[in-house]
C-alpha cells in the first residue's frame, strides 16, 4: 500500500448518502456535487458508487470534470455549474448540461446549440438570491421568458439558486428571505412556461435546517463526504476520506536544537521528533506548522513543529511509543478534517480539496 495515501471509504459514502436521503420528503430528488475531484477524494469512484445507489443527478464545476465522469462510464445527468464558452463543443458532445447564469451565456449557448442543430437542449437557470457570485436577477425573468419563447434550441431543465448561510442560525432571517425570493422567481417563471422544470436551492445544511426548502431536488456536497456543518450532524456522518502516512525517520533532539527551515522551532528540553513524508505540496499548508496542527500516532496527538516543508512535516512524538514505519493519520476517523481545519482558522472544504494529486488515492470497497 502507498506510504502516503488518501483512503476513500465507499462504505462511509453509502452511509452518508442514505442518511441524507432519509431527511428528504418523498419524491424529492438528490443531486450529488462531485466537483474538485469529489471534494478532494476520487470523483470517478464516488460517482460510480452513487450511481449504483440511485442518485438522480450530479453537479460539477467545470466541463472537464464532467468529461472525466463520462469517460469513467457515468450515465446519470450532469449539471455543469460554471461552464465557459470555449468548452461548449465538448459539453454538448458529452451530453453535459450547462448552468445559464447571465444574458451573455444565454445568448452564446442558445446560438451555439442552434448552430449544432440542437432542439430543446437541457439548460439550468441559475438565479442570484443573495450570494452575489453568479446568477440572473429576479428582474431578468421577463427577458428570459421572451428569449425562451423565441428559441427552440434550448429548454429549461431546472431553476436553481444557492443559499449563503444555511448552517448559521444567526442568519436565519437572511436565509428565509433567500428562500422566499427563489419561490417568487420560480413561480413567475413557471407561469410563463408551458412545461415544468424542477427546482433546487438547498445545500447540505439546508437539507437539515430548512426542510421546507427542499423543493423538487436538493444538492449535497460536503455532507456526502462526511461533514455536516455542525458537530451534531457531523457525528451522524462518516468521513469518506482518510489521509494517512508513515514515520520516515525519528530524531532525538537536545535543548537548544532547532527543527526545520528558518529554525522556526527550538527545543526547550530533550525531545523526540518524527519526519513524515507529506508537505505543503501535498496540501498540508504551512499554516498547520508550529503547533497549529497535529497528526495522530498510536492514538495520540503529535503536534506539528517547525515550518511545514514542501515534501515533509516534522511532529513531536515525545512520550509516544512508536517506531519508524508506523502509520500516522493526518485526518480521518480520529481527527476529522473539520477539526484540523478549524485549528488553522479555515474550513474542512479547503483542507479536503487541497490534498495534492501526487497523494495516491486508495479506494476501499
Amino acid at each position: 500500500m502507498a506510504i502516503t495515501r488518501l483512503e476513500i471509504d465507499l462504505e462511509a459514502l453509502r452511509h452518508n448518502y442514505q442518511y441524507l436521503r432519509s431527511k428528504l420528503t418523498d419524491g424529492v430528488r438528490m443531486m450529488a456535487v462531485v466537483k474538485a475531484y469529489g471534494y478532494g477524494s476520487e470523483a470517478q469512484a464516488v460517482a460510480i458508487e452513487l450511481e449504483k445507489l440511485g442518485v438522480d443527478y450530479f453537479a460539477v464545476a467545470y466541463v472537464s470534470e464532467g468529461v472525466a465522469l463520462r469517460d469513467a462510464g457515468v450515465q446519470t445527468p450532469i449539471l455543469v455549474l460554471h461552464p465557459q464558452p470555449d468548452n461548449f463543443e465538448e459539453m454538448v458532445e458529452r451530453c453535459l448540461e450547462p448552468s445559464i447564469y447571465s444574458a451573455r451565456m444565454m445568448e452564446l449557448f442558445s446560438a451555439f446549440a442552434k448552430a449544432k442543430n440542437q432542439t430543446n437542449y437541457p439548460i439550468h437557470l441559475k438565479f442570484n438570491t443573495g450570494l452575489n457570485r453568479l446568477g440572473f436577477w429576479e428582474s431578468d425573468v421577463s427577458w428570459i421568458l421572451d428569449r425562451l419563447h423565441e428559441k427552440n434550441s434550448i429548454k429549461v431543465k431546472s431553476i436553481f439558486s444557492h443559499l449563503v448561510a444555511s448552517e448559521d442560525k444567526a442568519e436565519e432571517e437572511f436565509t428565509l428571505n433567500q428562500i422566499l425570493s427563489f419561490t417568487n422567481i420560480s413561480k413567475e417563471l413557471l407561469e410563463g412556461l408551458d412545461y415544468v422544470p424542477f427546482l433546487h436551492q438547498s445545500n447540505t445544511s439546508a437539507i437539515i435546517n430548512y426542510p421546507r426548502a427542499q423543493f423538487d431536488c436538493v444538492r449535497s456536497g460536503i455532507g456526502l463526504y462526511g461533514y455536516g456543518n455542525s458537530e451534531e450532524e457531523t457525528a451522524r456522518l462518516k468521513p469518506v476520506a482518510r489521509l494517512k502516512s508513515v514515520i520516515s525517520q525519528i530524531h532525538k533532539i537536545a535543548p537548544g536544537e532547532s527543527v526545520g527551515y528558518n529554525r522556526a522551532f527550538k527545543a526547550s528540553d530533550y525531545m523526540t521528533t518524527a519526519t513524515i513524508p507529506i508537505g505543503h505540496a501535498d496540501g498540508i499548508s504551512r499554516i498547520y506548522g508550529n503547533g497549529v496542527g497535529y497528526m495522530t500516532v498510536q492514538g495520540e496527538k503529535a503536534p506539528i513543529i517547525g515550518n511545514v516543508c514542501m515534501d515533509m512535516t516534522m511532529i513531536d512524538i515525545t512520550g509516544i511509543d512508536c517506531k519508524e514505519g508506523d502509520e500516522v493519520e493526518i485526518f480521518g476517523d480520529i481527527t476529522g478534517a473539520d477539526t484540523l481545519a478549524q485549528n488553522a482558522g479555515t474550513i474542512s472544504y479547503e483542507l479536503l480539496t487541497a490534498v495534492g494529486q501526487r497523494v495516491k488515492r486508495v479506494v476501499l470497497k
